[in-house]
C-alpha cells in the first residue's frame, strides 16, 4: 500500500514541478520584433523574377516570418506607401541584425536595389 502512496506523491510532485517550469518559461517569453519595409518597385518583372523569391527564402531561413506583404494597402489617413509594404515578425532584434549583416543578404539586396527603392525599419513589440 505504501508503494501506491509513493507513486501517487511522485506523480503529483512531477506535475507540480512541470507546471512551475512552464509558468517560468511563459514569463520569460519576449514579444516579437516587427520589421517593416516600404518598397517602391521600378521594374516589377525583374524584381519578381530575380529578387523577391530569393529574398523571401533567405528571410524565412534566417528566422523571419511574414505577417503581411503586398500592394493592397488601405490608408485611413495620409499617403499610403507607393507600391508594396512588407511586415515580418522576428524573435529578437539581434536576429534581424545578423540577417542584414550576412554577405549573402548584402549581395542579394544590391540586386534588389537595382529594381526598387527600400525604406526599412524595425520596432520592438509590446508584451501581451
Amino acid at each position: 500500500m505504501k508503494k501506491y502512496y509513493t507513486v501517487a506523491l511522485s506523480v503529483f510532485a512531477g506535475a507540480a514541478l512541470g507546471a512551475a517550469a512552464i509558468q517560468g518559461l511563459h514569463a520569460q517569453a519576449r514579444p516579437p520584433v516587427c520589421y517593416v519595409a516600404e518598397i517602391d518597385v521600378t521594374n516589377p518583372e525583374a524584381y519578381a523574377g530575380e529578387y523577391a523569391p530569393k529574398a523571401q527564402a533567405m528571410i524565412k531561413s534566417a528566422g523571419g516570418r511574414f505577417l503581411a506583404a503586398g500592394q493592397h494597402i488601405t490608408s485611413f489617413e495620409g499617403e499610403p506607401p507607393k507600391q508594396r509594404l512588407v511586415i515580418q515578425a522576428w524573435d529578437r532584434m539581434d536576429k534581424i541584425q545578423a540577417w542584414l549583416n550576412t554577405a549573402e543578404w548584402k549581395e542579394l539586396h544590391k540586386i534588389g536595389q537595382k529594381y526598387a527603392t527600400f525604406r526599412e525599419f524595425a520596432i520592438e513589440g509590446l508584451p501581451q
